[in-house]
Parts: C-alpha cells; structure tokens; sequence
C-alpha cells in the first residue's frame, strides 16, 4: 500500500512563476483594496469592478508557466498516494500534471452560477461580461471562496491530512483560516515539511523539518529525497 503525501500549498509558490499574491503591498491585490475584489460586498456594491479584474487575472494566467516547484510535485504520484491542497485559484498545478488537487478557494478559470452553486463552467482564460447567466438563468459569478464565505472543501482536507504519512506545507503563511487550521490534523507518525525562505517559528515537533528556500529552489532536491528515501 502506497504512503501518503499531502502537500499544502499557498501564494509562495506561485509567486515564483510570476502570479502576484493577495498581500503583496499594505493590504492591496494589484492596487486594489482586498474587500473590493474579494467579498460578497465588494460583488454586491461593484459587480462590474470585480468582474473587470477577475479577467485581467485571467489574462495574467494564461501569460505564466508552472515553475520547477510544481513541476516537482508531479513526480511523487510515481511513488506516493499523492494529493496537493491548495489555497491558490490558478491552474498551474493541473498544467504541471498533477492529478489530485483540491482547490479550497475556488479555481480562476471558472464560473458558477449564483442561484444554483453546484452548477460550475470552466470558462477557461476568457473575458466574461458581468450579466452573463448559466444555461438554468442564473447569474454567473467568479467561482472563488471570497471573504467571509465558507470554504466547502476544509472538512474533505482535514480527513486527507489526518491520514497522511508525510505533509509539505509550501508557499502559505499558515495565517489564513480555515486552511490555516489543517495542521492540527496532521497524525502523530507524520513528518511534516516546511518550505518557506523567510520562516521563524510558527510550527512545533519531533516530526518537523523546515527548509529555508523557494519553492522552485527547494523542492526539486526534497522531491529527490522522498522518493528515494
């Protein structure tokens, strides 16, 4: 029976292939205040501000590539029972070729429609009109877990994470919650791996390792070590 490998992952790694994070400067999102973009207010007060960005984040996305810190992650499913959660809304993990990925904000290039949720589109990376509406009527939304939304998949991830034989937290300051919580489920038996160039603190334990590096820099190697351990 294969181990299992759960890899969390943030903004960090992403940010290496050029996708700018929600924080990166005094609370902005590309010049623009998180509440505006990101929450059911700023989509209720501006519908067309948010709609307006969401494309040019699209565009942004089709323009990038996965780096070598995603790319990295692909080769475990050789060995490993292996599934990447993730709090980034981009694709770059599918383009890598992962396979199991749980995304726990939402995924860029969909739309779900407000009055029927489960009904989701993959749009792709075009420009949506705000308007447009579901085959059932319903207006289309982007499909991201904004701001004070509940986050449907955080109890899917938690029993992942409880099962897991070794945990790769990469790229996320374990500051955002819910997702933040999931460490608190990682088994007694777990080896956790922290990836993050700046870290100072944060996490405890026996069973913990923390790498100093990029994401791109560093998991190539620790893949390596995995998987020939």
């Amino acid at each position: 029976m294969k181990k299992r490998v759960v890899i969390l992952t943030g903004a960090g790694i992403s940010a290496e292939s050029g996708i700018s994070t929600f924080r990166d400067a005094g609370g902005l999102w590309e010049g623009h205040d998180i509440m505006e973009v990101a929450s059911p207010q700023g989509w209720k007060l501006n519908p067309e501000l948010v709609t307006d960005f969401y494309n040019k984040r699209r565009i942004k996305l089709s323009e990038v590539e996965p780096n070598a810190g995603h790319l990295a992650l692909k080769h475990l499913e050789d060995q490993f029972e292996t599934y990447i959660v993730t709090q980034n809304v981009d694709d770059l993990h599918e383009r890598a070729g992962s396979k199991n990925i749980m995304h726990l904000h939402g995924e860029l290039i969909k739309m779900r429609s407000e009055a029927f949720p489960d009904d989701i589109y993959e749009i792709g990376y075009k420009e949506m009109k705000f308007g447009e509406r579901c085959p059932k009527g319903g207006l289309l939304r982007p499909h991201i877990v904004w701001f004070g939304e509940e986050v449907p998949l955080i109890n899917e991830a938690a029993k992942l994470v409880s099962g897991c034989d070794y945990l790769l937290i990469v790229g996320t300051s374990l500051e955002v919650y819910p997702a933040a919580g999931l460490v608190n489920e990682v088994p007694p038996h777990c080896m956790t791996y922290l990836v993050d160039p700046n870290r100072h603190g944060g996490l405890a334990g026996n069973r913990l390792e923390v790498i100093q590096g990029t994401a791109a820099k560093v998991l190539p190697e620790l893949v390596n070590r995995l998987l020939n351990a």
